[in-house]
């Protein structure tokens, strides 16, 4: 199977890694638990997926705590990455870039983990407030410091106006040619999926020219590419889809062609094929650096996402993907 890296690690799998936001953040909160979350992420390990992305906002806090009773164990088995930058109050969040936050922050996360080192530490957003090179300096420190190993950081502006001609990630584009001046950057992270392939014309190129890793956020379009989810079924009220402009029942109606299309591609390569599996295909076939994050929660799904890495498309594929119809959906 295909290696891939980031910094100095060797991921064995390569390709699908493991998000691990949905088992305490944003989705349904009555479906997270604990241990059911845990057989999936030891699931995906032994299945040698082993990139493990979290955050200490997700939950907050609980993700890490979660990851750091299969790390206590297992820590050799996986590759941790964490995010610091983000603070959650009760009905907003802000960023906080202070190089002062960001040691503690980085201690923290490292107690909760049950782990010496961080094998990729990513800013979440930069403040506003705090110049983004002050941030990543604190960040360089840690590096030295051996509590960490590489640097990422993480889009913004991916959903402000999907117009033709926005330029959607110049804002991320910015940042990261003012941090490449500070210490490398070692990976990037934004959304990339068959309805929100925007990044392929912007940062993998990007990142491409510099053998930077890529992790493709939200590979499964929040879901809606497995194909298991029913327009109008509703979601739970902190579910982050019961808000998204392309996860009302009519959006959802009028978007069924793309899974449609992932379904005949799924066909053509065996019975057990899913569109889901295909969805990931695509993401990974956008270029050798790609590492896509599938959240899940279940055993069943982590094994899916994981048999991915192995699909090939051939080039009618890719065609017959890039031929379906946008999605649909207001972003503003």
């Amino acid at each position: 199977m295909e290696r891939r890296t980031i910094g100095t690690g060797a991921l064995s799998a390569g390709a699908v890694g493991l998000g691990c936001m949905p088992m305490s953040w944003a989705y349904s909160g009555s479906r997270q638990r604990g241990e059911e979350s845990l057989r999936a992420v030891h699931q995906a390990l032994d299945l040698g997926s082993d990139l493990l992305d979290t955050a200490d906002m997700y939950g907050p806090f609980t993700n890490e705590l979660l990851l750091g009773r299969v790390l206590r164990e297992r820590r050799a088995d996986a590759f941790v990455s964490t995010k610091a930058g983000l603070l959650v109050g009760e009905q907003h969040i802000v960023a906080n870039g202070r190089p002062g936050y960001v040691r503690r922050a980085c201690d923290a996360s490292l107690r909760r983990l049950q782990t010496d080192v961080i094998d990729l530490y990513q800013l979440h957003r930069a403040d506003p407030e705090v110049p983004v090179e002050e941030t990543w300096g604190a960040m360089a420190d840690l590096v030295r410091a051996g509590k960490v190993r590489a640097l990422g950081l993480c889009a913004v502006g991916a959903r402000g106006g999907r117009r033709p001609g926005n330029g959607l990630y110049d804002g991320t584009l910015r940042q990261l040619q003012r941090v490449q001046q500070v210490f490398p950057v070692s990976a990037v992270q934004a959304e990339l999926s068959v309805w929100s392939p925007e990044a392929v014309t912007t940062l993998l190129p990007w990142c491409a020219e510099r053998g930077i890793g890529f992790l493709a956020a939200m590979p499964l379009g929040n879901g809606f590419l497995t194909g298991t989810l029913v327009p109008g079924e509703g979601f739970e009220p902190d579910d982050l889809r019961a808000r998204h402009p392309r996860f009302t029942a009519e959006m959802m109606a009028a978007n069924q062609p793309l899974v449609a299309g992932l379904r005949r591609v799924a066909r053509r390569h065996g019975e057990d094929v899913t569109p889901a599996q295909v969805a990931l295909a695509w993401v990974l076939a956008q270029g050798p650096q790609v590492i896509a994050l599938p959240g899940t929660k279940r055993e069943r799904w982590a094994r899916e996402n994981a048999a991915a890495a192995a699909l090939r498309l051939t080039p009618e594929d890719l065609a017959e993907v890039a031929a379906l119809p946008p999605a649909l959906g207001s972003w503003d």
